[in-house]
This record gives structure tokens, C-alpha cells and sequence, in this order.
């Protein structure tokens, strides 16, 4: 055995091993010297959008992703998409979380062959009346927000790159969709829809117009999920955002409807301290907590949160303290977007969080009531959002399905007639959300109650309502406006539409002939 003196000896010899020499001043300083906002500028991340492509590793027959957060004023697809055709892309599986009218230019680029798949939650406007006639070989996937959320999750829907619009960004990526400048160009709130990109593609893309110093503060989308900056003239107009289905509404036939639409709430058993209420698109679905407002005032009512697609009116309330907090996959209007930039109470939420059927924590599960807006529904209370009476595709499932297939209550505000098309029908044209989990249906002419809800009938007719089957709405309106013509649908398949759990609901076919 070795003495003590020995070891010693042998410890010393492996210390010397080890020593690293001390700085020595005439060498030099060994931090990095650079001032920080020079490092910023030098940022690796920061590039040009045709740089950002090239080093991303996109290649021919590949997934692109974009939100839609700001609807009718995005400038992103359409920026993007004709880059990638600039530099000679082919073959591209666009998969975005909706898109609208603003993207006509997508036309020309799927006649091209620069994209020639798209999975998407909605279209409208010149591109869903050219796909609906044929356009594309491949038929669109369509998801609802929630199922979009879980297929990138589960590896269903694999993104390659995404190209997410931010209102700010830093270079190394940390964005958001509001900003600390007061003269910000463009605000959408809620990246909600864009979470799940950020968080599974293999190469993520920020594009801003508001590229400001590190570190941009609370963010949406950490670095920790970009490989790339890229700043631009701009990524949307804000303006833009509350147009169309998500208008505040002053049709006097959508303010009836949402009225009584708050009266079935208040009577509905659900009307209680605590309740949680979300509101879909559509004029009349948007305006029921405004008239459901006094109805709180009047009965001490609080609501403990608001989720989905946040309003103005929804703030209006929360400020008010009639609703403790906002859950917010999505910005409707700017109040919303700049609430959720001032208000620790206001929450963003990604749409795994909002609505995914694979996650039990996800928010949906916990609503007590939602308020939704239909094109149609039938005598078994199917509805209708995407394809229009004249079988163009026209609207969005958005999270349609999610939402009535979790609540406690769901509840399906439409008119009987769309000018001279009946909205209550036989056979819905598309099945979108199905009738099981649809509880009642509001229109000007009455209430109807699914059968399979005899309590929550029960509790309406005893509040005075309107309660009658849904069968004598769809016979008054055949005789209102008689029997419509069938639909001349041809045997090609334009559009799938896939269940919450991704199996196949329905297939929309062919309208007319394409251009």
C-alpha cells in the first residue's frame, strides 16, 4: 500500500494536470467586446426572406405554414408564396390555419405548380369559388382549429418550414402580435393559431415590420423555436382584421336573434356565478354578450372566463370585472389585440391549448356555453359553416366542431331564410359539426331544442320561450320560398373534411367547371 506521502504525491501530479494558466492583461480582453446592440444587428438569425428560404432547406413537394391572424389583412402567404415561385419552387403543400379573400393571387401560383396541396381550416372569396370549380387535382383537408392544433402535434400534419407574421420581433426571434411602439404598423393580438407551427415545424421563419431591441417582452413565440429574421414593409393591415363574418353587427334580424340567444342562456340552467362562455363568427353569435350584459348586471353574474375568439365587447365586460378572465386563441378586433398587450388577465393560448381533443386540459373541456353561427342546419341538427347554398366554398370550420362537442351548451344562432335560400333544411349540404352535439338552434321564428335535451326544453317553455321542433321550421320555410333546386355537384372530389379525431366526415365534390 502506498504511503500517505505517496498519494499525496500522486494527487498533486494529476492537480498539475489540470491547471489552466491564468489571463495574462498584455493578452488581451477575452470577453466580447462588441457593444450589445451592434451584436444585436450581427444577429445570425437576421436575414432576407430569399436568404431565409435558401438556408431553411426547402425543397420541391414540401409543408409550408402561415396563421391567419390577420384575416383580411394578411400580407404574408402571398408575399412568401410568390418568393418561393421567384425562386422556382414547385410542388409545395401550403397548410395554413385559414385563408381569405385576400389570397386570390394564389390562383396563378397553383395554376403554375408552385403549390399543389392545401390543408387548411377555411376558404373564401375568388380562390374558394376556383377550387370549388375544380382548380386544384388534389382536393383541400380541412381541419377545425382544435384538430389542426393536434395533427401537428401528433405528426399527422408535418410542417417543414413556417412563415409566422409577427407584429414584433427582436433578432434573435422572441415575437409577438402587439407591440411596445405606440405607432406600431401592424397589430393582430392573439398567435394563437401559429403556436403550434413555431412549436413543431423543423425550420421557423418570423416575419416582421416592427424588428425591435432585445428583448421583446412578454413574446408569444420564444427564440427557442426560430431559426430565422426576417423584417419586411409589412405583414398585415389591422384594419382589416374585424371585416366580414367577425363585423359587429347592425343587421336588426341578427340583433332579434342574438337577443334570444342571451334569453336561452339566462334560462338555460348554465346561466350561473362562474360560467364560462365563448362566442364563434358570425354577426349575430359576436353580439350576444353585449345583450346578455344586463342580464348579469341585473342578476349579479360573473363569468370566470371568456375563450375562443376574443371581442371588443368581451373586454368591455372584463373591464367592467363581468368576466374575470380572457382566454385568447384569437383577436377579433384591436381592442382585443391591444388588451392583451396591457392586461395580465388576458391570456394567450395556443389552439392545442384552446381546443385540441388529444389534450384534457385544453380549454374547450372547461366552456359551459358557446354561441355559434350556422349556413345551414338540419332536422337532425347537423350544421353547415363551409359551403355555401350554392355549394361554393364560402366560409371556415374554424373551431366550429371543438367547441360544440365540449360545452355544456351549444347553441346555433342562423335565420330561417338567406334571402330566398332556406337555412334550416333536410339534409345539411356539408357536414361540418354533427347533430349530436348540437343542443339548440335559435332562429327569428322560434327555438328548437334537440330531443336528446328534454330538461333544457323543459326550462325554456317554462321562461315563456319560443320552444318548437325543428321539423316546422324547415316546413315553414318551404313554404315561404318552396322546394330549392338540387345542387348540379359533379363526382370530382374538391374539399375533405376530416373529424376532430381525423377520420373522414365528408367530401364536398366539384360545382360547375373550372376556368
Amino acid at each position: 500500500m502506498n504511503s500517505l506521502k505517496d498519494r499525496a504525491a500522486d494527487i498533486a501530479a494529476e492537480a498539475q494536470k489540470l491547471h489552466k494558466p491564468v489571463w495574462n492583461p498584455t493578452q488581451g480582453n477575452p470577453k466580447n467586446p462588441t457593444p450589445r446592440a451592434e451584436l444585436q444587428a450581427q444577429s445570425s438569425k437576421l436575414t432576407s426572406l430569399e436568404e431565409a428560404i435558401r438556408q431553411s432547406g426547402l425543397r420541391d413537394g414540401m409543408t409550408i405554414s402561415f396563421h391567419h391572424h390577420f384575416r383580411g389583412g394578411d400580407k404574408v402567404v402571398n408575399l412568401v408564396v410568390a418568393k418561393l415561385a421567384e425562386m422556382g419552387y414547385r410542388n409545395l403543400h401550403l397548410a395554413a390555419s385559414s385563408l381569405n379573400d385576400v389570397h386570390e393571387p394564389l390562383i396563378d401560383h397553383i395554376r403554375q405548380g408552385v403549390i399543389t396541396r392545401i390543408s387548411t381550416s377555411g376558404l373564401r372569396g375568388e380562390l374558394a369559388r376556383a377550387i370549388s370549380m375544380g382548380l386544384m387535382e388534389e382536393p383541400v383537408v380541412f381541419r377545425s382549429h382544435g384538430a389542426r392544433g393536434a395533427a401537428i402535434a401528433n405528426g399527422e400534419l408535418h410542417i417543414d418550414v413556417a412563415f409566422l407574421g409577427a407584429s414584433s420581433s427582436d433578432p434573435l426571434g422572441n415575437a409577438c402580435g402587439y407591440s411596445r411602439s405606440p405607432h406600431a404598423k401592424s397589430i393582430c393580438g392573439s398567435l394563437g393559431y401559429a403556436l403550434p407551427d413555431a412549436q413543431y415545424a423543423d425550420k421557423v421563419v418570423i416575419l416582421t415590420d416592427d424588428l425591435v431591441a432585445y428583448p421583446n417582452t412578454p413574446n408569444a413565440i420564444s427564440e427557442h423555436h426560430v431559426d430565422f429574421v426576417v423584417q419586411v414593409d409589412s405583414v398585415g393591415d389591422s384594419t382589416k382584421i374585424s371585416s366580414g363574418a367577425i363585423r359587429d353587427t347592425k343587421n336588426p334580424r341578427d340583433i332579434l336573434l342574438a337577443k334570444q340567444a342571451a334569453k336561452v342562456i339566462v334560462n338555460s340552467g348554465y346561466f350561473k356565478d362562474g360560467f364560462s362562455i365563448q362566442t364563434g363568427s358570425g354577426g349575430a353569435s359576436l353580439a350576444v354578450v353585449k345583450y346578455l350584459r344586463d342580464s348579469m348586471l341585473a342578476a349579479g353574474v360573473k363569468a370566470s372566463f371568456a375563450l375562443g375568439g376574443i371581442t371588443a365587447h368581451m373586454v368591455k365586460l372584463h373591464e367592467e370585472g363581468l368576466i374575470e378572465r380572457l382566454v385568447d386563441v384569437q383577436s377579433f378586433d384591436k381592442v382585443a389585440a391591444e388588451s392583451l398587450r396591457r392586461n395580465p388577465m388576458h391570456k394567450e393560448v395556443s389552439a392545442c391549448e384552446y381546443a385540441s381533443p388529444d389534450e384534457p386540459g385544453s380549454a374547450t373541456h372547461y366552456l359551459d356555453v358557446v354561441i355559434l353561427s350556422a349556413l345551414e342546419a338540419d332536422i337532425h341538427f347537423n350544421v353547415n359553416v363551409l359551403v355555401g347554398s350554392d355549394g361554393i366554398i364560402r366560409g371556415a370550420i374554424g373551431g366550429h366542431p371543438d367547441t360544440a362537442a365540449d360545452s355544456a351548451l351549444s347553441i346555433i344562432v342562423c335565420p330561417l331564410l338567406r334571402g330566398r335560400i332556406p337555412c334550416i333544411v333536410d339534409e345539411v349540404t356539408t357536414l361540418i359539426t354533427p347533430g349530436h352535439t348540437v343542443d339548440v338552434v335559435v332562429t327569428e321564428y322560434g327555438i328548437a331544442v334537440n330531443p336528446a335535451r328534454p330538461e333544457l326544453a323543459e326550462r325554456l317553455r317554462a321562461a315563456k320561450l319560443n320552444v318548437i321542433d325543428i321539423e316546422w321550421l324547415r316546413d315553414k320555410a318551404l313554404r315561404i320560398i318552396g322546394q330549392p333546386a338540387p345542387l348540379p355537384f359533379g363526382d370530382r372530389t374538391v374539399g375533405i373534411v376530416l373529424s376532430r379525431n381525423g377520420e373522414v366526415q365528408d367530401v364536398i365534390k366539384q360545382i360547375g367547371e373550372a376556368d
